[in-house]
């Protein structure tokens, strides 16, 4: 019974902006579950080449090319996934953008494009997949945070709102939604090495310091995020709602 808890057999998953990185890593983990995943991006030739590698180990896995930042097509998008893959058990709100720069400097152009992506995106799909959860009493959104979404750091203010953001659309989704069945909560991932963070996994000084400021004293693997999204996505957190999950090595938790 408590294994079965855990079990993600015959459950659809969308996972947004999961052609590498995070995105990717956690569509493995589910699919080693027993889910069926949809791999989502605005890159056909990536987001193919990731469900290639997942179908190659025997993984159920469907590309769905769409731009969470064309509002008008989301629900489209949606419905169409609905319809030609099956029923959308758990969506991952995964897709995120970065940029960097002194906020005094920071170009106008790159706030909007963090805050249609990071935030607007998440919202317009959760909305999308949620209209179908409703009527059906079941459903559960996850939403990728940041360590940001409780901290700051220098020379990136604009993404910081973006994931502080994040942490509070969990919670009113869950006060809207919970209602009806769903349960919406949120990761929170410490540095991790990935894709978006090569720079500064690449830069000596910085990692310095992080390994120095995390108590658990390394970068995260992103496989270490999978045991968490799956808690989230399985019955095992049934009664689990508007929560943030820190999977930090316990930077948060220090001063």
């Amino acid at each position: 019974m408590t294994k079965s808890l855990f079990s993600l057999d015959g459950r659809l998953v969308l996972i947004t902006g999961s052609g590498q990185g995070i995105g990717f890593a956690l569509a493995r983990g589910f699919a080693e579950h027993g889910a069926s995943v949809v791999l989502n991006g605005r890159d056909p030739g990536k987001v193919a080449d990731a469900v290639a590698k997942l179908r190659d180990t025997g993984f159920k896995a469907h590309a769905s090319i769409f731009d969470l930042t064309d509002f008008r097509s989301v629900d489209e998008d949606i419905a169409r996934i609905e319809a030609e893959i099956g029923t959308i058990d758990i969506l991952v709100n995964n897709a995120g953008v970065q940029f960097r720069a002194p906020l005094e400097d920071f170009p106008e152009d790159q706030w909007e494009r963090l805050f249609r992506t990071n935030v607007s995106g998440a919202f317009h799909a959760g909305k999308a997949v949620a209209r179908h959860m409703i009527p059906r009493g079941k459903g559960k959104i996850i939403n990728i945070g940041s360590v940001q979404s409780e901290l700051a750091r220098t020379g990136i203010a604009p993404y910081t709102a973006t994931k502080g953001a994040i942490r509070n659309l969990t919670r009113g989704m869950c006060a809207d939604w919970a209602k009806h069945g769903l349960q919406i909560n949120a990761i929170a991932p410490g540095y991790f090495r990935t894709e978006m963070n090569q720079a500064l996994v690449d830069n000596a000084e910085f990692s310095a310091w992080l390994e120095k400021r995390t108590p658990a004293g390394r970068w995260g693997n992103v496989d270490e995020l999978i045991g968490a999204a799956v808690f989230l996505a399985s019955d095992a957190s049934s009664f689990v709602n508007g929560h943030t999950l820190y999977v930090d090595g316990g930077l948060t938790a220090s001063v």
